[in-house]
């Protein structure tokens, strides 16, 4: 793929590194997410909808948008054991047992969109306060 020699050199600055959100993505002013080049490019969090519930282990669905053009709904804020976290998106089996429908392939990935979710879910309910 070729790219601008601009490009080309932020490139080469964040080849094989991780930014991390929340920060500000530059169209809507949302958290973002920016993968490793070597892990297959670019992607962004563009948008991350927060729905709140009042459940004692379900704290909130969440959807989130990839680039502005791929959803992931039914994501889930969980209150476990050792504090907040979330759940990817899983349908029940027939054997009984769950399989995540849309995850993540590392757990550096993982760990980003845990925190980005983490902290529009945290903005969501210091709203509602």
């Amino acid at each position: 793929m070729g790219y601008s020699e601009s490009a080309q050199h932020y490139l080469n600055e964040v080849r094989n590194s991780i930014l991390i959100g929340p920060g500000p993505c530059k169209a809507h002013g949302k958290p973002y997410l920016i993968s490793s080049v070597e892990q297959g490019g670019f992607m962004e969090v563009t948008e991350v909808r927060v729905f709140p519930v009042q459940e004692e282990r379900l704290k909130a669905y969440v959807a989130i948008t990839l680039d502005h053009c791929f959803v992931i709904r039914d994501l889930k804020v969980i209150n476990g054991n050792n504090g907040l976290f979330v759940a990817m998106p899983s349908k029940k089996r027939k054997d009984g047992t769950y399989r995540d429908t849309a995850h993540p392939l590392n757990n550096q990935t993982r760990q980003m969109i845990e925190s980005i979710v983490l902290a529009e879910y945290n903005k969501e309910i210091q709203k509602s306060r």
